[in-house]
């Protein structure tokens, strides 16, 4: 009687085991998606302040995926990197 008892606290540990494991091999991708798009949302904001400052100097920069995820990422020094961008290459 006490071997199956002491099996079945083992069952229930490796039970809880398992979906610990699995629970963060299949959150870290989703944290990883959440950060992307929250990072991305203020990149846009960022980029969309720069333009609307930028309006009164005829200086802008091109709202797309690229850009936005540059500015997302990097924050403030991405935006310095796109403005650089924009300045040499005259793009």
């Amino acid at each position: 009687m006490a071997g199956d008892t002491i099996q079945l606290l083992f069952a229930a540990l490796f039970l809880l085991f398992l979906i610990y494991l699995l629970g963060s091999i299949f959150l870290k991708p989703l944290k990883l998606v959440l950060k992307i798009i929250i990072n991305s949302f203020f990149g846009l904001l960022i980029l969309w302040a720069f333009n609307f400052f930028g309006a009164y100097f005829h200086f802008f920069i091109p709202l797309n995926w690229l850009t936005v995820l540059i500015a997302g990422f990097l924050g403030l020094p991405g935006l310095v990197l796109l403005i650089f961008l924009r300045l040499v290459l005259g793009a």
